[in-house]
């Protein structure tokens, strides 16, 4: 559910006080954990450090994302893969098609 629009969008306090104190030329990383904070006009244009729960995920703000959360920006998980004995089978197909497109070529040149 979205928020009431009488109470307007959620922006952290501080996240807005650290954005008004930056000078408009400055390129520093502003670190944040509020990953609830809409984004807001002023802070098109200023990177952020958005807390995935590991680390600070450097997001630069750009016109589009008005309107979003920054936690959007900055998932915290990592996909690896999915295991297991059909994705072994799958990958070894892969390099035999790699292997035999390879050699196919070689005759050409």
């Amino acid at each position: 559910m979205s928020r009431s629009l009488k109470k307007g969008p959620y922006i952290d306090e501080k996240l807005l006080k650290k954005i008004l104190n930056l000078r408009a030329g400055q390129k520093t990383i502003i670190k944040t954990w509020a990953r609830s904070s809409s984004i807001a006009p002023e802070m098109v244009g200023h990177t952020f450090g958005v807390h995935n729960g590991k680390e600070f995920v450097p997001v630069y703000v750009s016109e589009d994302m008005v309107g979003h959360k920054l936690g959007e920006f900055a998932p915290t998980t990592k996909f690896v893969r999915h295991g297991g004995k059909m994705q072994r089978e799958l990958e070894a197909g892969a390099e035999q098609k790699e292997a035999a497109k390879i050699e196919a070529e070689k005759p050409k040149q």
